[in-house]
């Protein structure tokens, strides 16, 4: 399997209602897509995620760094797959989503090439995962109505994002909890809204109210290392990173320094399934749990993030893969199951992508 082309398409969909978080609002899915064709004609496909407030990536970056590392890419052959994910990580710094679209779109056909389903050919097992779903920061009655619905649909970890306003926090939280069973998880998002003593006042208050959610991901921003450590050593709530952590390096200073509970894998940030695969390693090492998270992604990248999770289930015990049932509609095919909250890996080989409806040129 020779590669012959790479293109670049963009997939669009709208969502069922806007995501809004402390660091944006988006009405609809606009991403990347990747096609890498083999001269035996097997099609590998990868997926990006413009997230300027968080990679700095726009499509038109990604664009631009796909075809700078394209040349290198065609006329290989599949099998020299170390060779490939080293060119598309050698020829560039930092632009980590448009190399995931590609890392992810080589491993699909990596994957093929071995007539295996990916995640078994990272050595993974388990097919069946459940996901939480985000509940999209706004006011707090209709945040409640959105949790309700959730739960109704069968969800029984929900992820809630707030972060624009400490006390407006204290009172959503405190409301959606009291509006929940108590077997309902709550998940806590701030996205870098909070300074690190707003975080620790914060989540002491509802700690006091008897609140104790799962973990509270990434309440400072991404640079406040000792921000994330000043809040771990106060309260009893677990700390996960997100923005803090991109690469081994980020993941390491955090780990050595006892400042985190948990650590947030996304392929956008890490550059793609190889270093996500090193960062669950990176953490285990330390003892230290991993969720496997998406941006707002389509379903070839976040079917890509649960073959991941498959491959290192032993430490990516969460997940929150929750993009594709945002969706309004599905434009990609696909022989995995996405079923609200549970998603099955199906035992085709690759991906499991089967095509996609409609794509729009760049």
């Amino acid at each position: 399997m020779k590669i012959k082309s790479v293109r670049t398409a963009l997939l669009k969909a709208p969502l069922k209602t806007p995501f809004v978080t402390s660091l944006r609002r988006v009405d609809r899915l606009e991403d990347l897509v990747v096609i890498i064709e083999c001269d035996d004609g097997s099609v590998g496909y990868g997926e990006g995620a413009p997230t300027p407030v968080i990679t700095g990536e726009t499509i038109g970056s990604m664009v631009a760094a796909i075809e700078l590392i394209t040349p290198f890419l065609l006329g290989r052959e599949i099998d020299d797959f170390d060779a490939l994910i080293h060119h598309v990580h050698g020829h560039i710094i930092k632009n980590t989503t448009a190399k995931s679209a590609l890392e992810i779109a080589l491993y699909d056909l990596k994957a093929q090439s071995s007539s295996l389903p990916l995640y078994r050919m990272l050595g993974g097992s388990k097919n069946t995962f459940e996901t939480d779903i985000t509940i999209s920061m706004g006011e707090t009655e209709r945040m409640i109505g959105d949790a309700l619905k959730a739960v109704a649909l069968g969800y029984t970890a929900l992820k809630i994002k707030i972060g624009d306003d400490p006390k407006k926090d204290v009172k959503r939280i405190l409301a959606i909890h009291s509006a929940l069973d108590k077997n309902i998880t709550l998940r806590l998002d701030a996205n870098q809204g909070w300074t690190a003593g707003q975080s620790v006042a914060l989540l002491e208050a509802i700690e006091k109210q008897g609140v104790m959610a799962q973990f509270i991901e990434q309440p400072v921003a991404a640079d406040d290392i000792e921000g994330l450590k000043y809040i771990k050593e106060r309260v009893q709530t677990p700390l996960l990173a997100d923005e803090s952590v991109f690469s081994l390096k980020d993941a390491r200073r955090l780990l050595e320094m006892e400042a985190i509970d948990y650590v947030n894998i996304k392929l956008a940030k890490t550059g793609g399934i190889s270093q996500a695969l090193a960062l669950a390693d990176l953490s285990k090492e330390y003892g230290v749990k991993c969720m496997i998270g998406c941006m707002l992604e389509g379903p070839i990248s976040v079917t890509a993030g649960v073959h991941v999770a498959s491959a290192k289930a032993d430490i990516i015990t969460m997940l929150d893969l929750d993009a594709v049932s945002l969706l309004a509609s599905h434009p990609v095919e696909t022989s995995v199951i996405y079923d609200e909250g549970r998603i099955v890996l199906s035992d085709d080989a690759g991906l499991g992508i089967l095509g996609i409806k409609a794509l729009s040129p760049l």
